[in-house]
């Protein structure tokens, strides 16, 4: 009495008694009590008779019997299912339309059949997809023989036929295609396209019987048959997803939901599946699935459990009872994979409740041991054997149609332990149902299957699925016949499931739910509708049909009835789903991914998971695919990609997934070539880690450093011969060789202007080994970098033919392979370049490839992977030859075809789609930068060889500059090569036009964006590219005229015989005492060099700053060739930089020189720069103690040189050097000689010199009668020495070599001063050791001369030159400029802040007297403090004198004239004034440059360059003016020659008039100006300028264009009102506001460029998508027949897409700001300003998020010793306007100032990310501003690193303000990368938030 079917034996009876038996006992007695249904079939005489209960269904004999289902109904029926049917029944009888509503799974459609089978009804089935149309249900057309007809769909077809239909998926048809079928429902009436009318039963009765038939049908009226029904099935909206039901639509069906079968039912169909298992567990597998199919579980979040599937998996539970349940629950419900971590707890805990952990104990199944055709079975079933634990259990398999392979025989698959336990596991599914493999993209999924398909002897179809494929795609799709009619086609999947393939569906992650939906029924229940009507059975429905209806095949295929090979096979790839990720979210996230695997999936497959390789097993596919591979270069890369897969960061991940196992193949592949190749630049080119986010790049540099992975020196630019050669037919680039092709088709072979340059060569011989490895390759870059030119050139040295496609936004997988057009009524397909490449064999470039949807691109895959790829005509691209012999509709790819894609990097601001990302790890990735600057500045010369050679590298530079700026995310256009190219091409064809005008070609577009424009120009003045400047803007400095040269008097040289033998000096030789060498750290600073000839020109050239404490004092300055170096003496340190360089290096000699001994010491030093070969090495002398150090500047290296052995004890008391009493004089050092590595020490008031030869290590000791004053350097072999008491001047003679042994001696002579005038003796401050050139001689005396001279300096004159002297032994003239007053009498009145300081103390001459000879130039140059400048006559009456440190007096001896030139303060100076004093009377340092000029340095540590000589000047006047371009100020005129020659005449001279006065124009008088074809100034087309003497008036360009006064002046005070007026709206002070503009103005180029990026991805996520199915807009390719056939939606346009039903909506990002505000804050705010920058950076998030509300969700909390949670800003309630910003910055600085010491940077860390992660949010972000005083409070680093990546929900990041010492450096190893980051330089802080911003909220939003 159990419910069953009576006519069937008793085997049920028992199998009933049996579940009674064991369910009594759990049900107890009553449990039998309730009513069930029978269902009995009645013969009686009048027809047969269903029964089910007490309602019973009179069957009618079918006209269609092949129509109705078979062998759906199973032997026992369950009660529930009898119940349905009952229900069913009534509504058929009452005829009402039925809708089955219910959870996902093939339960709902299995009752329809059964019910249909029971009452033998013909069943019309469609599965509706979002691709449905009207036409679908209704009518279609096809074209017969040149005319469309309209065939009837299957509503119509059920209608008038009177059959039943099936409609499944109500809920994926879109929103307005149903209410097509309401008014058939309602009321069974229709109006067709073709003009028939659909007319109900009754009524067509009614009328019957009033009209006949002919009548009727003359009136195209139909009857609907009575027996017409319609069963719809679908979901529930909204619990699943899907679009909701119309209501119309909605109210004309009943409902009935059909659950899951109830516990019992379920519990009986299971045990008669599994004998072998113990009830027991069945039971519980039951139970658990039940759990997670409940209400709770889904409040939960958990997707349905597949409670269908469970049946087959016990079948395999049956064969393998050992099988541990825990693992088969993973195959059928892969939780790991689609649940977060509290959603995995929630599976398991439920799965131990149910004690189904059991995964530890069981054998996993591992291995496949033999495969082999099963001997007494049909065809196509095969033996495998399978070991499980230590069993080997034998089971049956569908194999294929092909030999069956062992396992572990192909060469190219190699087993791994894994794998082969994947394979065996997959065997196992593969009994009962068709599988899914989920594996991250890389990691051998197809390999896998491909493996799998050959062991079972099967053939793949491929079918690789993209985003917008639709259910036509898939099944079928039209095509015309040759004689124009429209047909069918059969789809790949359909051909496979008739020919029993394994069909691989790669990519199930991207297509649409709705399009796979079409899939259900085929996937459960083997049966296929299709659109021509054609339908596919399964194998065993088939053949019952057959013997029912004694048809044979033939028949039933005339009826379009086929079987479904009972072998076919599905086996899918997909990716894994992104837990957490919104389902199918719009295209905006498409790049991240989606969760796609939702409860309708998980009923339709048996997932298996393809896990990661472990590293051991790696190591041994590498090794056994690439035998050659380097071992050790295999082991570290295995290493980092373990490294970075470990790692719960989704940034290492990321990394990660670009080292797939596939990528690792490739770069062992080519390791193995090309063994000694740097690991790192292979590992950086497969991330593409040029094009990283910063944080990205700096995650992967650290991991690399951490698996000691280092990147090989760059071999010097010079060594690596990138040069390319084509001998004898091979092509050379490099150090790779290739043969050159010999194409079919020369013209398709690109040529290209290219010029070589070693960058791109680099990049080609790269490419060149990728390409002889046989990869496909793909260039990133960004634009303009050259890409195309690379791969034309590339291709043009090969000799390769190319075919070109260029991707856009419309690209679509259609024009990708094949662009269908109508010929004459039939379709015809032009081949794309890709199927053209492919058949001939040429290289496929495919430019722009990130512009198209990834979904599009993605088809490409197959065609990489496996050389397969099926076209829109039905021909196939097949790779392998021998495969494609028997088969039709092939196309073989010829062995040389490959593709070379080009793409721009991924992310702002190209705004591309990720294609990198996408397919990445299918090609050989190059990244394409701009050319490195030697190789730019080369290509330019190239470009423009007559562009000067100093303009070139100004842009150069200013170039280099932008893009490093681009990539620090200062600006959002990265400028690029094309756009210098662009410049100098301009250069060089128009010369005339200056640089500035020209490089606003390019900088125009920037010229409205205030911010931009401003960093634009200080970057390109910074090189010297005077944009913005006026051609009148000189500012030199005026020249005042010199005094008369006068012959000052004679200096005659003594030789008399007894003087000679009295002035002998005796010298000694000894060797000197090195000690050292001691090393100490050279620390390269950047150089901020600053080009000063920006906005106007004057004699400065240069300037930066030395970074350097701002208490050190700055204590000499000299240069050697183009090398500067200054020394410092508090502490004492030595700066060294070039005058171009961009570094500044630093040695600290704090060691060497304490700061004090015992007391106040004061050190002085000066540098000597030795020469070659010592370059790069100098002497450094310390005036007190006498230390004399050698020093090298690259190395580091310090050694003192002990020059005497008396001065070794020092002297006892602090020596006071500035008190008079002072009686021990200095040491000096005399460094003209440096470069021949030998100088001169002695001390003041001394009687020895000391000549140290540095290289022959020796002291040469002279011993003198004299005291000495002072000594200068004449010569080599002549030194002018003073005595010190009386001033008299002795010249000491000395051989050339002083060898230790040579007798000769030195000779002192006295010499005699005769001066003409009464003058006391000069004391020379200067004395040049060279002689002024001749003509420079002559020049400065105004006579023609040549003699031996030198150019002396001293306070009384500006200069003087002593002609014969040293060399001439009778009497030299003097010939002075003198000055009017004495240097020394002027008071020493001193200049600015330092005066009441430095007064009283001077009581000796300052160190240095700043006076340099430029000999060249013929100048003398001195600085001089501002008192002692006429500055009455410099500075016009009514000007006040700027500010100066210093003046520079130059005296110019070729013009004689002398000029001032200011030297700008400094900016800051040291406290120390008194020592200062003692240093320079002036605030600055000068030294002579090598390159002609002065380079002055002053207190400050700021370096200036000069440049003073008039010829050089002149010229840089003329080269700047060039930049700028000349205005000539003459209006343009636009001239059209005509050929006529009537409008011009000749040019002549024109009439003279006699009393000159001045023409303008007329055409006839000569020298007037502005006319034409008369000689004159400033006119057109005359032949030669006259000049008449009138001045000729031109109103400058820039005064024409210039705004007047009164207008601006109108637009300032507007401005200013308005600012008033928002300050009195929010009520704010204007005091206020300037305090809130000082924190705003720091952050503004941050904030705008937030801002830019933020607009610009909202733009994307608005991007519209094509709506297909339109009646109007553009014509969509895919429906070109439906077109012929004249269907009316075949259009498509751009829309906004709505998002899917279903899908949740986006929800804000969450950023919390965490900023320290504790008291250390506030004490060192005044070193580094951090507390102003944090404030800073909280204005800055602030700002830039102000209006983005609804996408950022943002809090500012502060921490310091009062707690961690200190509200600074509400996430609820943001400030909304300056003021409350400010009151904001305000509470910060505050609470910094007045809270308690202490630290909880921790807490407030883990604080936040705890709290974040509770709300829900689309992304989390947390970012600490912290200052690094970790270790003071004990906090261990790994402490803090461990709570950065406590959550992995939470993105947390870490910024330390730089403290003390090199803690917060220590501190970031710890880190993890790309988390933490240090800002040395507080400046930094908004910067670095900038990055975190835009590398991980902007890379998704």
């Amino acid at each position: 009495m159990h419910p069953q079917i009576l006519c069937s034996g008793t085997a049920a009876a028992v199998a009933a008694r049996r579940v009674r038996h064991i369910l009594g006992s759990v049900l107890g007695r009553d449990g039998w009590m309730w009513r069930t249904h029978e269902v009995k079939l009645l013969n009686t005489s009048s027809g047969d008779t269903v029964k089910i209960g007490e309602i019973s269904y009179k069957l009618k004999t079918p006209r269609n019997p092949e129509l109705v289902p078979v062998k759906y109904i199973s032997d026992s029926l369950p009660q529930t299912v009898a119940q349905h049917l009952r229900w069913i029944m009534q509504k058929d009888l009452l005829g009402q339309d039925v809708f089955l509503i219910g959870p996902p799974g093939p339960l709902r459609r299995s009752i329809a059949m059964q019910y249909l089978e029971l009452t033998k009804r013909e069943v019309e089935y469609v599965a509706l997809s979002r691709d449905t149309t009207e036409t679908d249900l209704k009518q279609r057309r096809e074209i017969r023989s040149g005319t469309a007809f309209y065939i009837d769909q299957c509503a119509v077809r059920a209608a008038t036929q009177g059959r039943v239909l099936v409609l499944e998926g109500l809920e994926k048809a879109e929103r307005n295609v149903l209410p097509v079928l309401n008014n058939l429902l309602e009321n069974r009436e229709m109006q067709l396209e073709d003009g028939r009318f659909l007319m109900s039963a009754e009524r067509y009765d009614k009328l019957l019987q009033e009209h006949t038939k002919e009548e009727l049908d003359s009136w195209n009226i139909v009857r609907v048959s009575e027996d017409f029904r319609v069963i719809a099935l679908g979901l529930p909206v909204p619990k699943y997803k899907g679009n909701m039901l119309d209501p119309p639509l909605r109210s004309r069906f009943q409902a009935r939901d059909i659950y899951y079968l109830p516990f019992k039912d379920q519990l009986e169909l299971l045990y008669t599946a599994g004998t072998n298992i113990a009830a027991e567990r069945v039971s519980q597998l039951l139970s658990l699935a039940t759990t997670l199919c409940s209400q709770e579980s889904s409040t939960l979040g958990l997707p349905d459990f597949p409670v269908d599937n469970l049946l087959p998996a016990l079948h395999v539970l049956n064969s393998f009872p050992m099988l541990s349940s825990q693992q088969l629950v993973q195959r059928l419900y892969p939780y790991k994979s689609i649940l977060g971590k509290d959603g995995c707890n929630a599976v398991e805990g439920v799965l131990s409740r149910f004690e189904l952990l059991d995964g530890r104990h069981q054998p996993a199944p591992s291995a496949v041991l033999s495969v082999s055709k099963a001997k007494d079975a049909a065809e196509g079933i095969a033996d495998v054997t399978i070991r499980v634990g230590a069993k080997a259990i034998t089971v049956q398999v569908p194999a294929g149609t092909k030999e069956l392979r062992p396992p572990n025989t192909s060469p190219n698959f190699i087993s791994t332990p894994s794998h082969s336990q994947l394979m065996a596991e997959m065997m196992q599914s593969h009994m009962v149902k068709d599988m899914c493999l989920i594996g991250a993209k890389g990691c051998g999924k197809s390999v896998i299957a491909k493996e799998f398909a050959e062991m079972l002897g099967y053939s793949i179809e491929p079918v690789m699925l993209y985003q917008d494929m639709t259910a036509r795609d898939l099944l079928q799709q039209r095509y015309t016949l040759p004689n124009g009619d429209t047909a069918w086609r059969p789809s790949p999947l359909v051909n496979a499931a008739i020919e029993g393939k394994l069909l691989l569906l790669d990519g199930v992650h991207r297509v649409n739910l709705g399009t796979l939906a079409v899939l259900s029924r085929l996937l459960h229940d083997r049966d296929l509708d299709l659109y021509d009507g054609t339908k596919l059975l399964k194998w065993e429905r088939y053949q019952a049909l057959k013997e029912q209806l004694q048809f044979n095949d033939q028949q039933l295929q005339e009826r379009s009835i086929f079987p479904i090979h009972p072998s076919f096979r599905v086996l899918a790839l997909a990716e894994p789903p992104i837990v957490g990720a919104s389902p199918n979210s719009s295209s905006s996230s498409s790049s991240r991914g989606q969760q796609w695997l939702g409860p309708e999936l998980l009923t339709m497959f048996l997932y298996h998971r393809v896990a990661p390789l472990a590293k051991a097993e790696e190591m041994d596919l590498i090794q056994g695919l690439t035998p050659n591979v380097p071992k050790e270069a295999a082991e570290q890369l295995l290493h980092l990609t373990h490294n970075l897969r470990k790692t719960n960061d989704p940034t290492a991940q990321s990394l990660a997934s670009s080292l797939s196992t596939r990528q690792l193949l490739r770069i062992c592949r080519r390791l193995s070539q090309y063994p000694n190749e740097s690991i790192a630049h292979a590992v950086n080119k497969a991330c593409l880690s040029r094009f990283l986010p910063s944080l990205a790049r700096a995650s992967l540099e650290k991991n690399l450093t951490n698996c000691h992975i280092q990147d090989p020196p760059e071999p010097a630019e010079h060594i690596r011969d990138s040069t390319c050669t084509v001998t004898d037919g091979v092509l050379t680039i490099g150090s790779v060789s290739a043969p050159i092709y010999h194409p079919n088709e020369k013209m398709k072979v690109p040529d290209v202007l290219f010029y070589d340059n070693p960058q791109h060569m680099m990049v080609m011989e790269d490419m060149l080994k990728d390409f002889l490895l046989g990869e496909h390759l793909l260039l990133v870059g960004n634009q303009g970098v050259g890409k195309n030119k690379i791969v034309d050139r590339f291709l043009h040295l090969l000799n390769r033919p190319r075919e070109y496609l260029q991707l856009h936004r419309d690209t679509t997988v259609q024009t990708l392979t094949l662009q269908p057009s109508v010929r004459e009524g039939i379709i015809t397909y032009e081949d794309s370049p890709l199927v053209k490449a492919v058949k001939l064999g040429h290289i496929l470039v495919i430019d722009e490839a990130d512009k198209a949807p990834t979904n599009v691109t993605c088809i490409l895959k197959t065609l990489v992977e496996s050389g397969e790829m099926i076209l829109a005509d039905g021909r196939r691209i097949i790779s392998d030859p021998r495969e494609a012999k028997g088969r039709p509709n092939t196309i073989v790819m010829h062995p040389d075809f490959r593709m070379l894609v080009l793409a721009n990097r991924p992310g702002f601001p190209f705004l591309g789609n990720d294609f990198f990302g996408a397919l990445g790890d299918i090609f050989s990735c190059h990244a394409v930068d701009n050319p490195k600057p030697q190789a730019e500045l080369a290509m330019l010369k190239k470009y423009g060889p007559d562009v000067p050679d100093a303009t070139l590298h100004k842009l150069v530079a200013a170039f280099g500059e932008l893009r490093s700026m681009a990539d620090q995310g200062t600006i959002t256009y990265p400028y690029s090569t094309r756009e210098v190219v662009n410049i100098v091409k301009h250069l060089q064809k128009f010369p005339g036009e200056g640089l500035a005008n020209v490089v606003r070609n390019v900088f125009d577009f920037d010229s409205y964006n205030k911010d931009t424009r401003e960093v634009l120009i200080e970057a390109l003045h910074k090189h010297g590219i005077p944009i913005g400047a006026k051609p009148s803007s000189v500012t030199l400095a005026k020249e005042l005229p010199l005094p008369e040269l006068t012959m000052t008097g004679y200096w005659t040289i003594n030789q008399g015989g007894n003087a000679r033998r009295k002035l002998l000096c005796p010298t000694e030789t000894r060797p000197i005492d090195v000690k050292g060498p001691v090393f100490l750290r050279v620390q390269g600073y950047p150089c901020i060099r600053q080009e000063s000839r920006a906005l106007s020109f004057s004699e400065e050239k240069a300037h930066w700053q030395i970074p350097m404490n701002e208490v050190n004092i700055i204590c000499d300055v000299t240069t050697k060739d183009d090398v500067l170096y200054v020394a410092t003496c508090n502490p004492v340190s030595l700066y060294s930089m070039k005058e171009r360089g961009d570094t500044i290096h630093c040695m600290e000699l704090y060691d060497v020189f304490p700061r004090t001994i015992s007391g106040v010491w004061q050190p002085f030093v000066t540098v000597a720069a030795l020469g070659s070969p010592l370059d790069g090495q100098v002497v450094l002398h310390e005036e007190q103690s006498n230390t004399v150090l050698h020093l090298d500047s690259v190395t580091g290296a310090v050694r003192r040189l002990v020059l005497s052995s008396d001065s070794e004890q020092p002297s006892t008391r602090a020596s006071n050097w500035w008190s008079s009493k002072d009686e021990q004089g200095a040491n000096k050092m005399c460094s003209d000689f440096a470069h021949k590595n030998w100088l001169l020490f002695y001390k003041e008031d001394g009687n020895q010199l000391e000549v140290l030869d540095v290289l022959e290590g020796r002291v040469h000791s002279i011993s003198l009668p004299i005291n000495l004053k002072s000594v200068f350097l004449v010569a080599e072999d002549r030194w002018l020495l003073l005595e010190n008491s009386t001033n008299k001047k002795f010249l000491l003679t000395k051989p050339m070599h002083m060898a230790a042994e040579s007798s000769e001696v030195c000779q002192l002579h006295s010499i005699n001063e005769d001066s003409a005038s009464s003058a006391k003796v000069s004391v020379p401050q200067m004395l040049s050791c060279e002689q002024l050139p001749n003509e420079n001689l002559s020049a400065a005396l105004d006579q023609k001369i040549v003699s031996p001279n030198r150019l002396l300096a001293d306070t009384g004159s500006f200069a003087r030159i002593i002609v014969g002297f040293p060399d001439l032994m009778s009497p030299n003239e003097v010939y002075s400029f003198k000055r009017p007053v004495d240097l020394s009498v002027m008071k020493s009145a001193e200049s600015g802040a330092h005066m009441f300081l430095r007064g009283g103390l001077r009581s000796n001459t300052p160190k240095r007297d700043n006076c340099v000879s430029l000999l060249s130039a013929n100048q003398v140059v001195r600085a001089l403090p501002p008192n002692k400048v006429p500055l009455k006559e410099v500075y016009p009456k009514d000007v006040t004198p700027p500010m100066t440190a210093a003046y520079l007096e130059v005296t110019d001896l070729n013009s004689k004239k002398v000029k001032y030139i200011p030297v700008p303060r400094s900016m800051s100076v040291s406290p120390y004034t008194n020592w200062l004093s003692k240093v320079s009377e002036s605030d600055v340092l000068i030294a002579a440059l090598g390159s002609g000029g002065v380079v002055t340095v002053d207190m400050g540590g700021y370096v200036r360059l000069w440049e003073t000589g008039l010829d050089s000047l002149q010229r840089s006047l003329m080269e700047w003016r060039n930049m700028i371009g000349m205005e000539d100020g003459r209006p343009l005129q636009i001239t059209i020659q005509r050929d006529s020659g009537l409008d011009v005449t000749a040019p002549k001279h024109g009439k003279i008039d006699a009393n000159n006065a001045p023409h303008v124009g007329g055409n006839q008088w000569a020298g007037g100006t502005g006319g034409r074809d008369t000689a004159g100034l400033g006119g057109k087309g005359g032949p030669y300028r006259l000049d008449a003497g009138h001045k000729v008036y031109q109103v400058s360009q820039t005064e024409k264009d210039a705004v007047p006064e009164e207008v601006r002046r109108a637009a300032r005070d507007m401005a200013e009102k308005a600012f008033k007026e928002r300050l009195k709206q929010i009520d704010m002070s204007e005091y206020d506001a300037a305090t809130y503009e000082r924190f705003s103005n720091g952050v503004r180029r941050q904030v705008q460029s937030l801002r830019i990026i933020l607009d610009s991805l909202q733009a994307k996520g608005k991007e519209r998508q094509w709506l297909k199915n339109q009646a109007l807009g553009d014509l969509d390719d895919a429906k070109i027949i439906d077109g012929l056939t004249g269907e009316k939606t075949i259009y498509k346009r751009r829309g906004e897409l709505d998002p899917e039903p279903g899908s949740p909506q986006q929800k804000p990002k969450r950023l919390r700001l965490l900023a320290d505000v504790s008291g250390s804050m506030y004490r060192f705010n005044g070193v580094d300003g951090r507390l102003e920058r944090s404030m800073e950076a909280v204005c800055m998030v602030m700002e830039a998020l102000e209006n983005y509300e609804h996408k950022f969700k943002y809090d500012v909390v502060g921490h310091s010793g009062d707690g961690y949670d200190i509200e600074l800003v509400r996430a609820d309630k943001v400030p909304k306007n300056n003021k409350e910003r400010l009151k904001v910055l305000k509470t910060m600085h505050a609470h910094a100032q007045f809270c308690m010491s202490g630290d909880f940077t921790l807490e407030g860390t883990e604080a936040s990310i705890k709290e974040l992660a509770r709300e829900e949010a689309d992304e989390h972000f947390v970012v600490v501003l912290s200052d690094a005083n970790l270790e003071r409070y004990g906090i261990r680093p790994e402490r803090f690193a461990q709570v950065l990546t406590s959550d992995p929900q939470v993105n947390a990041f870490a910024i330390f303000i730089g403290s003390l010492g090199d803690q917060a450096e220590r501190l970031q190893k710890t880190l993890p990368a790309g988390r933490s980051f240090v800002a040395m330089d507080t400046k930094q802080i908004p910067q670095i938030l900038q990055q975190i911003f835009t590398s991980t909220m902007l890379s998704s939003a």
